[in-house]
């Protein structure tokens, strides 16, 4: 009895420095605030005490640090973060296997969050509140990971040397009229391996090859920088369009920056294929590991970041679109107004990302 109590003691302790280093490595800003690294586990908590879920992330957004702590001052239930790359993520919840402190598994891409199920790493989510929040066409076939928000891949372009009447279809854009006007990052970028996949998906992979052959010879430059680089360098001369996620452009025209302000003001956007296929779609998830220990309040999260409020927050904070229905947009999205979206099933972005980087490769899209 003795010997419990000394270890009951000592775990405590151990519990306590870790969450007191996490929260000072927060202050420096390597970790979140009661969050551990990726290279680290969640601390250990004893869940008679204190309820806690897991949570290992590749999004790096503010918002989401937001809600958790708004989950749990309503709920009382600790989120402990870890982050790190998708798909790095993905290895180490699989490597750890049944010993795994991760609950949830929350990424940016549908063919990411596909890759993960497909990795056997996750279980279905039994909830008739998730399925109310979330339409079927932004979860997995067996909820084995749900949809939380959604980004429109789109054409920008300078308000000043372009039209909107110029502008059609992501196709056209490989067409003679744009060469040497156009900017895009890498093809290692995952937002445009998943444009690419969902092309192939659409127009096969002949029609495609014959698309990223055109992109790379329309080029102004050669890809760099993310997102928002390509708007600056529209702004810059180096191009009059670009390919850029809608939340970017959000952030830019919100940021504390003047001059990044100026560049979003600078900028049109613009929903290409709305007679045709529809402009790209994404979606960030989250997904249920197999092995949680705290399945409970896993779902009680995914609840949570599905409702009406979490969602309306995460659209007016990060510009992204709601997947509930019932949430409010935020008004930038509204300015813009509704547009058609490809329909075809998100896990379809990565069961054809190994053929969208044969091809880069073999067009020279670097």
């Amino acid at each position: 009895m003795q010997h419990r109590k000394l270890f009951s003691r000592m775990a405590s302790t151990v519990v306590v420095f870790v969450l007191l280093s996490g929260c000072a490595a927060g202050r420096s800003g390597q970790v979140t605030k009661g969050a551990a690294t990726a290279e680290k586990a969640p601390a250990q908590t004893d869940n008679s005490k204190t309820q806690v879920v897991n949570v290992y992330t590749a999004r790096t957004y503010a918002v989401d640090e937001l809600l958790y702590n708004q989950f749990t001052q309503q709920t009382g239930i600790k989120v402990n973060v870890v982050k790190g790359k998708a798909e790095e993520l993905i290895e180490r919840i699989k490597r750890e296997g049944q010993s795994t402190e991760a609950d949830l598994f929350v990424t940016v891409d549908g063919g990411i969050l596909n890759r993960a199920k497909q990795s056997g790493i996750l279980q279905s989510v039994n909830s008739s509140v998730v399925e109310q929040n979330v339409p079927q066409q932004f979860r997995d076939t067996d909820n084995q990971w749900i949809g939380l928000s959604a980004r429109a891949r789109v054409i920008v372009y300078s308000k000043d040397r372009v039209k909107p009447e110029q502008l059609s279809t992501y196709e056209d854009l490989a067409s003679d009229k744009w060469k040497g006007k156009l900017l895009v990052n890498s093809s290692t970028v995952l937002y445009n391996q998943s444009l690419f996949a969902s092309l192939i998906e659409l127009n096969g992979e002949q029609r495609s090859e014959e698309w990223a052959k055109g992109i790379v010879n329309n080029m102004s430059r050669a890809p760099k920088g993310g997102d928002r680089d390509q708007a600056k360098a529209i702004v810059a001369g180096e191009g009059d369009v670009a390919i850029m996620n809608t939340y970017y452009v959000g952030l830019l025209l919100n940021s504390k920056d003047p001059e990044e302000v100026k560049v979003g003001n600078s900028i049109g956007v613009f929903f290409p294929n709305q007679a045709t296929t529809g402009t790209h779609l994404n979606v960030s998830g989250a997904g249920l590991i197999k092995d949680s220990k705290n399945k409970e309040n896993a779902v009680k999260l995914i609840e949570y970041l599905s409702g009406k409020e979490a969602q309306t927050q995460v659209s007016k904070e990060n510009y992204e679109y709601p997947v509930n229905s019932t949430a409010q947009k935020a008004e930038l999205l509204t300015t813009w107004g509704d547009f058609k979206a490809q329909q075809i099933d998100f896990a379809k972005l990565g069961m054809n990302n190994p053929k969208a980087l044969e091809i880069y490769n073999k067009v020279g899209w670097k």
